[in-house]
């Protein structure tokens, strides 16, 4: 069984739009790396400073040239997994999957290596891929939540919604402590409007989720926009805003308290809001049609035709 560098899995999912899987490849060699992946000293060494300086061209340059020697053997199977994770680092998802696929046809992959592969395949935004991957790591690992939940997550992409509630379900009976599994099935019940559902599972993932070192902001944010569809407007600023006070670099959440205050009636706050968030994320559309609108609310006409140039810019094939 072929083991893997150590990954890492983070991410999060906004309730305005799905954001691809963030688990990233931390590739950073441990000490024994010359004698774990059989490399002469100096080439370990040289891998090692291409590491350290987030150099990974020269890292995968080092890597390919030790696999040509021996292309088909065990270590050439091990030199393929540490590969992929650099490629992973380096946002290259497509040689990724291509390296642990060659690692294997060489050598099975364990666990953590086959969940990799299916997160690069997320990443190529392959969720056929991905899922038959997912689906046989969570029958031979009934106790792993992260399987369930990545299916959750792929129903969800897809607007399978019922599909994805009895993923996140499952990852629930798994850990009823896993906080993003009651976030994103929270997620499912607002976009089916049972938004009582929504409200209780956003509130117990704050629940869950408050004493841990670094809180999410997401279960506030997806709680203040149910709140504000429910018009409940002053819990949605404040779910909103400490959102924003637990990650004040977040656009998204800055463009729906933007929103907020302008269902307030407060436009010129709501246009620092969405200002912020468009400085924030320059190729985020949304914000600049909503400062056309309120412009145009408070009669700044060349304002707001030059906000929708720019969301059209953005959105070159959308209608205002």
């Amino acid at each position: 069984m072929l083991l893997a560098p150590m990954l890492v899995l983070a991410g999060v999912r906004s309730a305005q739009s799905i954001q691809a899987q963030s688990v990233s490849g931390d590739a950073e060699p441990r000490p024994g790396l010359a004698s774990s992946l059989q490399l002469d000293p100096q080439v370990a060494g040289e891998l090692q400073k291409a590491m350290d300086g987030h150099d990974y061209p020269t890292a995968e340059k080092l890597l390919l040239a030790e696999i040509d020697r021996d292309p088909h053997s065990p270590r050439a199977a091990h030199l393929l997994a540490y590969a992929g994770a650099v490629y992973f680092a380096n946002q290259d998802y497509l040689n990724a999957a291509v390296a642990w696929k060659k690692a294997e046809a060489i050598v099975p992959l364990d666990a953590k290596l086959q969940f990799s592969l299916a997160m690069a395949y997320v990443r190529l935004q392959r969720p056929d891929w991905a899922r038959p991957v997912l689906e046989s790591l969570a029958k031979t690992n009934p106790a792993d939540v992260l399987y369930p939940y990545w299916l959750g997550r792929l129903d969800y992409d897809g607007h399978f919604y019922n599909a994805a509630i009895k993923h996140f379900q499952r990852a629930i009976e798994v850990d009823p402590k896993f906080a993003r599994a009651y976030d994103n099935r929270g997620l499912c019940y607002y976009y089916q409007n049972q938004n009582a559902l929504a409200v209780a599972d956003f509130q117990k993932a704050i629940e869950l989720d408050r004493e841990s070192a670094h809180p999410s902001p997401w279960p506030y944010l997806n709680l203040g926009i149910t709140q504000q569809f429910l018009n409940q407007l002053s819990d949605s600023e404040k779910n909103i805003r400490e959102a924003l006070r637990l990650d004040p670099g977040l656009a998204k959440a800055h463009f729906q308290l933007g929103t907020v205050l302008e269902d307030k009636a407060e436009p010129q706050a709501a246009l620092a809001e969405l200002k912020e968030a468009a400085r924030l994320d320059p190729a985020y559309a949304e914000p600049h049609m909503a400062m056309a609108r309120i412009y145009h609310k408070i009669g700044q006409e060349d304002a707001a035709r030059e906000e929708v140039k720019i969301y059209l810019r953005l959105h070159p094939h959308s209608t205002p």
